[in-house]
């Protein structure tokens, strides 16, 4: 069973959520979990204008992703900054390179979800992903968020992300706020949930 994680990242907010959901995914039997990015689509003067450059090389080494990959996996669990409320245009762009699959329906019946990060409490956590999910079922896929099951949900004595439409974290407008213990939590929690879904769908 193989399970992608795909995902953009700018200052690494995005990465991290993406470990997080690739151990959380890892831990189920006969999962076979790989990361991807995808494809920059900015210069590396305006990233360098953004003060990305650095945070960048901690994901450096994951590779880029090519479309027709995406075929060859049970789950894709994408990830992805805001964008005023949807995906970022380097999603958007990779998305849009999917025609060929979409033809041929292949990514139908596989199973989709998404986790996201923004600038701020409420900066379209939600929208970006259940815009998203728009895309997804245009695929026919099966689209998996997080459950209430997940106790991080409920945290209520913290500022947290955490949708039941996938995990979520913030930023902060200059990107010095990271992931938080029970984001990631949550976020394992979503790749456990999609790989156990992944297998069962496969099974039968």
């Amino acid at each position: 069973m193989k399970i992608q994680i795909v995902f953009y990242s700018m200052y690494g907010h995005v990465f991290q959520l993406a470990e997080a959901v690739a151990d959380g995914a890892s831990g189920v039997g006969g999962a076979e979990v790989s990361l991807c990015r995808v494809p920059e689509t900015l210069p590396d003067e305006i990233i360098e204008k953004m003060n990305a450059i650095q945070a960048r090389k901690a994901f450096d080494h994951v590779p880029l992703i090519e479309a027709e990959q995406l075929a060859e996996s049970d789950a894709i669990i994408f990830g992805t900054p805001t964008r005023f409320g949807n995906m970022c245009g380097q999603m958007r762009s990779f998305l849009d390179s999917t025609g060929g699959l979409w033809k041929k329906g292949a990514l139908v019946g596989k199973v989709g979800s998404v986790f996201a990060s923004t600038a701020t409490q409420h900066g379209g956590q939600e929208t970006t992903i259940t815009s998203f999910h728009t895309t997804l079922l245009h695929h026919g896929m099966v689209i998996v968020g997080v459950p209430y099951s997940c106790d991080g949900l409920t945290v209520m004595n913290e500022v947290t992300g955490g949708t039941p439409y996938g995990a979520t974290t913030m930023a902060k407008d200059d990107g010095s706020r990271m992931p938080s213990t029970n984001e990631l939590s949550i976020a394992k929690f979503q790749g456990k949930h999609v790989a156990e879904i992944a297998a069962k769908l496969s099974a039968s």
